[in-house]
């Protein structure tokens, strides 16, 4: 089930734009434009519903967001916020901090950074992930993690970094369709911003190693205007 977001911003265009690139890493993300609105909508989520991360602009219609965030501090300490503000003013940052915020980011900015600061925030919250087991295999391709190899048939297929990440990746949800913006968290941990053709470039040079073993297998498929799934053989 995909975690939920609230974005609180009165500009509509920001807020489609934020939205689009969460849906597109997986989340599911709720928009309200008006301060007012924002405490109703938190107490009236039914149990499983909660947002895990509110992203919250500072100069609102009716309640503003420093207000909101010293409010939701209280009723909600555990859930995490991010300030968005055009404010660039030092006690602006320092007030919005010293209120309980987790991050704050200035506009103008990058829709991409803003999905790689939510991430931040939750694994800071969450912890480390747990570490991957020492070899996964689908049908002979095995991954070896430990040595940062994947072998066909028991041949070393020699894969860069990036493609072994992005490989490990699809291999551990077989048939699950992954966005490019997905792939990309995944490719580069330091959340630089990179082309998604970036995505297309590596994905290319991964099935043409894996064709050199398998030229009668296409075990990485492209999903039409979605992203790419990793499909083993039966």
């Amino acid at each position: 089930m995909s975690e939920h977001i609230l974005i609180v911003e009165d500009e509509p265009k920001i807020a489609r734009l934020i939205a689009d690139y969460l849906s597109g890493s997986g989340y599911t993300p709720h928009h309200l434009s008006h301060g007012d609105d924002v405490l109703p909508w938190l107490l009236d989520r039914p149990e499983g519903g909660q947002p895990v991360l509110v992203l919250l602009d500072l100069m609102l219609p009716g309640t503003d967001g420093l207000t909101l965030c010293r409010q939701i501090r209280q009723q909600w300490p555990g859930l995490p916020v991010i300030m968005l503000t055009a404010r660039v003013e030092e006690v602006d940052r320092l007030l919005g901090l010293e209120l309980g915020a987790d991050d704050y980011i200035c506009k103008p900015f990058s829709p991409r950074e803003v999905v790689a600061r939510v991430k931040a925030v939750l694994r800071r919250i969450r912890g480390p992930e747990p570490e991957d087991p020492p070899s996964l295999s689908h049908n002979q391709l095995v991954l070896d993690h430990d040595g940062w190899r994947a072998l066909a048939d028991g041949r070393d297929i020699e894969l860069t970094a990036v493609e072994f990440q992005l490989l490990k990746v699809m291999m551990a949800s077989p048939g699950r369709i992954f966005s490019r913006d997905q792939l990309m968290d995944h490719m580069y941990r330091d959340h630089r911003i990179v082309s998604e053709r970036t995505v297309d470039s590596h994905i290319k040079k991964l099935r043409r190693k894996i064709a050199d073993v398998w030229p009668d297998r296409e075990v990485i498929r492209s999903v039409y205007g979605v992203g790419y799934k990793y499909q083993p053989e039966e």
